[in-house]
């Protein structure tokens, strides 16, 4: 969800490798391998990825031995689909695809509107009401927006073809430097009044997360960025009552990061944390994530893939899918490349166990080489 500097340009894509399948073709396809992977049956796992390929439009059918359209921050390579599995002590992971309905438009204006549409046909197509989306248009897609995104959507795939939608709007849309501002009001608008005080020190607000549809605990979330930090640092950085032990966070930055050591920093990309906010009269959250960006701290993904299935073994959750799900991606063996396991992030939520969730690359269009 950041990019690298060495892939912030235009980037073309590969046709010996991708032949000359569309995005649509080459998405839809991964997504119906992850669904086996995840113990979605044939019949769901057709049905999630006509739904990817409608939400990503006249991009769908664009051809991949042609450079992406446009940039998008959602992925280095600027393939607009992101996946992620969700692992936990009891059961199969639960896979998510994350998308930019908008990744055709010519303007981020027009972007943030493709996307606001594509969510309220899914609210008519699902059922869901978007009261809270609703009551930050204005503040969070303006005219003119800056910044590097205007609305992502992620959709939590379940058995019966019908998903769990998150929203991702952007807290910088009016200007960085009033994006703490922005937070703040977004946070009062949708009645936590207080819950911006039970955010850490940061410094940067990259998205404001919504649960839309059929969620037992809708949330909202806050996501805050941290450059620099070390490993001992990120264990201070849960602002949750009962929440994850800070040995426990600097264990596993440290594992992920592959440092070792509580005292080494995070020289490259930031950790980012996730604050979520269920109960209005709460101003503390009740629940905590911390993403580590494991691509900017390994060689390859061989070293990536190591680092997770280790983080995963030690608590007590199956590695199997992970193993099978970057074969259901992609044919290039882990070593020769870097980026496919984008993020490692320890979630904490109250009232259920701990999960681990790797964040996948689509690598439509490049793969970063390895370093070593």
């Amino acid at each position: 969800m950041e990019l690298l500097p060495e892939l912030a340009g235009e980037v073309t894509g590969d046709p010996e490798r991708r032949g000359v399948a569309t995005l649509g073709e080459f998405t839809s396809g991964q997504l119906q391998r992850l669904c086996a992977v995840a113990g979605l049956g044939p019949e769901d796992a057709r049905t999630y990825a006509d739904v990817l390929t409608g939400e990503l439009g006249p991009e769908a059918g664009r051809r991949l031995d042609l450079p992406p359209s446009g940039r998008t921050f959602l992925s280095d390579d600027h393939t607009p689909v992101e996946y992620s599995l969700a692992f936990r002590p009891d059961g199969p992971p639960d896979l998510r695809v994350l998308l930019e309905p908008g990744c055709g438009a010519g303007t981020l204006e027009e972007n943030g509107r493709a996307g606001l549409a594509a969510v309220h046909a899914m609210s008519r197509r699902w059922g869901f009401g978007t009261a809270c989306l609703d009551k930050l248009e204005e503040l969070l897609l303006p005219p003119s927006p800056q910044g590097p995104l205007a609305l992502w959507c992620a959709l939590e795939l379940r058995p019966g073809g019908v998903p769990r939608v998150k929203v991702y709007l952007n807290p910088a849309a009016r200007g960085a430097s009033r994006a703490g501002a922005t937070v703040r009001e977004a946070l009062e608008r949708i009645g936590h009044h207080w819950a911006f005080e039970g955010l850490p020190e940061g410094d940067g607000y990259p998205f404001l997360a919504l649960d839309l549809g059929d969620w037992e605990l809708p949330r909202v979330k806050v996501y805050v960025r941290h450059s620099g930090l070390s490993a001992a640092e990120v264990g201070e950085l849960s602002r949750m009552p009962d929440g994850p032990p800070a040995a426990e966070l600097r264990e596993f930055a440290a594992a992920a990061a592959g440092t070792g050591r509580a005292d080494a920093r995070f020289s490259g990309l930031p950790v980012l944390s996730c604050h979520s906010f269920t109960d209005p009269a709460d101003d503390l959250p009740s629940g905590f994530t911390l993403h580590v960006p494991v691509r900017d701290y390994v060689r390859h993904d061989g070293e990536a893939l190591d680092r997770a299935v280790d983080l995963l073994s030690r608590n007590g959750m199956d590695p199997d899918p992970l193993l099978r799900a970057l074969p259901a991606l992609t044919g290039r063996r882990p070593r020769d490349g870097v980026g496919m396991i984008a993020y490692l992030a320890l979630a904490h939520q109250r009232g259920r166990p701990p999960r681990i969730t790797a964040y996948l690359s689509a690598e439509a269009y490049a793969v970063r080489p390895p370093t070593g």
